[in-house]
This record gives structure tokens, sequence and C-alpha cells, in this order.
């Protein structure tokens, strides 16, 4: 007897193959990091069609193979519509999906990045831009989404104390080093000649971000040599991990 499984699941990257089928990479609540081998959901008359898609929050149901996971029903839970219409927040959708491809691997239960990548892409799905402003808080919430992925995967920076010798954080001649995994201060900077010179804006992001206190977050004024700086940082790190 086959058995049938089903979960909410999240859509961060399709693939279509052969002339109508398509595969699904998801993260589902139940089941972690999943692929999905979706039979001839490209054809008009395919009911699976209207259920599932690129960044969808689908319940689905799916069977295991000798080989592989074949999407049986698919029904949609959450379309995001404005991710998908909007250029730049599809953008930010696109590196958010990166990073998802990038840190999960393997099929493993993970309820807080099920749940963070539902909170962010509802945050931004559900935003709104102050006209004429830049829209600065887009690519906000993909490091938001960055640095909590980074904590619930257990490389926390640690923001609090230096990190070499303990001593409370100073809001001046601060470093954050990747190799050492958070600030460390001016006089253990000979433990790591690599790293990055900070200042107290990026450390106040930085903590805003990991207690997931979005509200005053998205209201804080940063100067934009503070933005490049903290997005330097971040991207480094991401690099940094990913090289290990």
């Amino acid at each position: 007897m086959t058995t049938h499984y089903k979960t909410q699941a999240f859509v961060f990257k399709k693939n279509d193959t052969n002339e109508s089928d398509r595969n699904f990479s998801v993260f589902t609540d139940n089941f972690g990091r999943l692929e999905v081998f979706a039979k001839a959901i490209r054809k008009d008359v395919s009911k699976l069609r209207s259920g599932i898609d690129l960044f969808f929050l689908s319940d689905i149901e799916f069977i295991q193979g000798k080989n592989r996971k074949t999407l049986t029903d698919a029904v949609k839970i959450e379309k995001f519509e404005n991710i998908i219409t909007s250029p730049e927040k599809f953008f930010i959708a696109q590196r958010i999906a990166e990073i998802v491809e990038n840190f999960i691997k393997g099929q493993e239960k993970d309820h807080a990045i099920f749940n963070l990548i539902q909170e962010v892409f509802t945050k931004l799905n559900n935003y709104q831009n102050p006209r004429g402003a830049p829209a600065t808080n887009y690519p906000l919430l993909h490091y938001y989404f960055l640095w909590n992925t980074i904590a619930i995967l257990g490389y926390c920076p640690e923001i609090e104390k230096c990190n070499v010798c303990h001593s409370k954080i100073n809001p001046y001649n601060n470093y954050f080093s990747c190799k050492l995994g958070g600030v460390i201060c001016k006089k253990c900077f000979n433990e790591d000649k690599l790293a990055f010179k900070i200042n107290s804006d990026v450390i106040k992001m930085l903590r805003l971000i990991l207690k997931q206190d979005w509200q005053i977050l998205s209201k804080l004024k940063i100067g934009p040599a503070s933005q490049k700086l903290f997005q330097e940082i971040s991207q480094n790190y991401y690099n940094y991990l990913l090289s290990k």
C-alpha cells in the first residue's frame, strides 16, 4: 500500500524538465527540505497547476517512490501576490531563496526555519513603502532572514562582548571577525588581522535583527556609510560560512 504524506510547503525553487514536468525544491513544516517531482504539471489540464508554484505556500501531498518523491496534490495557502508582481520584491525573494538553497541541503525538520520563511515572506509581501521613498526595507528583510537563519543553524555571532577576551563591547574601535564568529575589540585584533572595522550602528542593527525586533529595526535611521558597511560584513560572513 502506498503511503501518502501531507505537509505545508514553501516553494523556493523550480526547474522544468521533459516536455511538461517540473521539479520543486520546497521547505516543509514536517520534513524540512524536500525535492518533489510534479508529473505533467505544465499541461493546462493539470489539477496540480493552480496549487503550487514559485514562492507559493501550499498544502501538498506526495508519495515516496524508489528514487524520488512525486507530488499527488497541492492546494494554495498563500500566493504572495505582491512579491510576484513587484520586480524589487521579487529580486529580494530570489536572494532569500538562494540562502535556503545554499544553507539547507539535507532533509531535516526545522520549525524555526519554516516559521522564519513564512514571517519574512509575509512581511515582504505586505510591506508598503512610503510614496517617493527608496525601498530600503526590501533589502533589509533579506539581511534579517540571512542573520536569523545563520543563528538558527548554530552560527550566531557574538555581539555583546569581545569574542576573544570577553570584555564588554564599547562604542568604538571594534571589529567583526568571520573566523572567530563575532565582534572583537581593538586589543584582540591580532587574533584576526582580516577582521573588518565596524561601528556602533552596525552592532545596533545586528542586535535588533537577532532579537527579531522588526518594528524598531524597520524605523531605524542609519546613514549610507553604515548601511554599506553592514552589507559588506553580512556578505563576507555569508561567503565565509558557505566556504566552510
